[in-house]
C-alpha cells in the first residue's frame, strides 16, 4: 500500500462522516458505489441491500430531526489494490461504535461498498494497545 493510497482511502473515509455530521444527503450519495453491490448495517437493524435500499436508510436518517454527531476516530486503512476498508472508531453521546467501511476504486475514486457499526463491550482508552483486545476477552 502506498502512503498516498492510504492517504486518499483515509479522506474518503472522512467524507462519509463529515456528510453525515453535517446531514449532506448529495454527498453522501455521491460517495457510494455506482457500479458494484453495496449493503449497509447500521447499529439494530438487519443487512440492507442495493444501492437504492441503502441510500433510502441514509435519506431517512440523515432527514431526521435528530441525527446524532458521530466523530470518527482511530481510523486505518487497509488497500488491497482496487479495493480496500477502513476500521475506526464511531463516537456517538458517549458511547463507542467500531466501524468497517469498505471501499472500491471507481473512476479513479474511492467510492464506499460496504458500512456496518455497532458496540463495543467497552468505551475506547485512546493508549490501548490497538492489536490486543480488551481485557478478559484473551481467555
Amino acid at each position: 500500500m502506498s502512503p498516498f493510497d492510504e492517504a486518499e482511502l483515509i479522506a474518503a473515509n472522512q467524507a462519509f462522516y463529515t456528510a453525515f455530521e453535517r446531514r449532506d444527503y448529495a454527498v453522501m450519495e455521491a460517495l457510494w458505489s455506482r457500479s458494484a453491490p453495496v449493503a449497509c448495517i447500521h447499529p439494530g437493524w438487519d443487512a440492507l441491500f442495493s444501492r437504492e435500499t441503502v441510500l433510502e436508510s441514509w435519506r431517512a436518517i440523515l432527514g431526521a430531526s435528530r441525527t446524532p454527531t458521530v466523530r470518527c476516530s482511530r481510523a486505518r486503512a487497509f488497500v488491497f489494490g482496487d479495493a480496500a476498508y477502513v476500521v475506526c472508531t464511531e463516537s456517538i453521546g458517549g458511547a463507542d461504535l467500531v466501524a468497517t467501511n469498505v471501499f472500491v476504486r471507481e473512476d479513479g475514486t474511492w467510492r464506499l461498498v460496504h458500512h456496518q457499526a455497532g458496540p463495543v463491550a467497552h468505551r475506547i482508552d485512546e493508549d490501548e494497545d490497538d492489536d490486543l483486545p480488551p481485557s478478559g476477552m484473551l481467555n
